[in-house]
């Protein structure tokens, strides 16, 4: 399932009531008993601050979780700003580096079930807070799916879109991507999600199949799926158009293979091709919206953070100015 989502820039401290009403509505859509749904506003209006004091400009991503497989609500933070110098002593109580009372990022931790954030000095900070329905058991390792989306600058809505399905032994991703800007774009790749959450098949070249006869009369997309099926350890993936698919694991990445066409009008041959999976890898697949370019090997420690924050740091360096933007990222955590 795919899910409700916000995309906000923060330039002005009148954006942060805008990310308090936002969050508040997504998580009582959400259905979020009345204390979590107080400090869900509390932690975006903590947020939303520090992105206003510190960066002067960011970004808060703020989606539903159901589409991910739990009830409940994420705000990611983005930003370009100085970075954090510490982060642990940001975490402390008292700690304040503008003369305020310096517990806001404390205190979104405490109200978070689930927290993480990586900041690198003169790069900037990407910072994740969800809070949950159902609280995750202590010490569970679960997979998790991470997302970055806006529309390009001047659209109100993305022509990428995606959607996730969990199951035990399996999970199934796809990422659609209509063709131009606007309305009609979104449409197309709206058609795309629709088709991928209504079809009983399993197998990714059947699933980019259904979608390309779901898109006749559309504007058209580039689609692609992935599987990635844990006992057998692998990943299938099939791809019509420019969707970019990688599996990056501790030594090394594989780029998956798409083929050309465009789903609603040129689909010659879809065929699916396998990669080995292990338990530590992670699978990235995104938009033309975003570069190619992107090495998590060139940032330290990054595949140990929550795949929201992956996702969060690759949009920023490699997201396109000029076009719709959309990245999940998969792993374990």
């Amino acid at each position: 399932m795919s899910g409700t989502s916000f995309f906000l820039p923060v330039d002005d401290p009148s954006r942060v009531a805008e990310a308090r009403r936002a969050a508040t509505f997504i998580a009582e859509r959400e259905g979020l008993p009345p204390d979590a749904i107080s400090n869900v506003a509390i932690v975006a209006s903590e947020i939303g601050t520090n992105l206003v004091k510190h960066a002067q400009r960011g970004e808060l991503h703020i989606a539903a979780l159901s589409g991910r497989g739990e009830p409940g609500i994420e705000i990611l933070a983005i930003d370009r700003g100085p970075g954090i110098p510490s982060v642990p002593e940001s975490l402390r109580d008292g700690h304040s580096t503008v003369g305020t009372s310096g517990t806001g990022l404390g205190a979104v931790r405490r109200l978070s079930d689930v927290f993480d954030v990586i900041s690198q000095p003169g790069k900037g900070t990407i910072l994740l807070s969800q809070i949950l329905a159902k609280k995750p058991a202590p010490g569970e390792r679960r997979f998790g799916v991470g997302l970055a989306s806006r529309p390009v600058s001047g659209e109100t809505v993305s022509g990428d879109a995606w959607a996730v399905r969990l199951g035990a032994d399996a999970v199934l991703l796809m990422v659609a991507d209509g063709l131009g800007h606007g309305v009609l774009a979104a449409d197309a790749s709206q058609a795309a999600v629709k088709a991928f959450e209504g079809s009983k098949e399993q197998a990714p070249a059947e699933l980019v199949q259904a979608m390309h006869r779901a898109l006749h009369g559309t504007r058209g997309a580039a689609v692609a799926v992935a599987r990635i099926e844990f006992e057998q350890a692998r990943v299938r993936f099939a791809g019509l158009g420019n969707i970019a698919g990688t599996v990056v694991g501790s030594s090394k990445s594989q780029s998956m293979v798409s083929h050309n066409g465009t789903a609603g009008f040129q689909a010659a041959h879809i065929r699916e091709f396998v990669y080995p999976w292990s338990e530590d890898n992670l699978i990235v697949m995104h938009s033309d919206g975003l570069s190619t370019h992107w090495n998590v090997a060139s940032f330290p420690g990054l595949q140990r953070h929550h795949p929201s924050v992956i996702g969060g740091l690759l949009y920023r360096e490699s997201a396109r100015e000029r076009d719709d933007a959309c990245v999940i990222v998969g792993k374990k955590y």
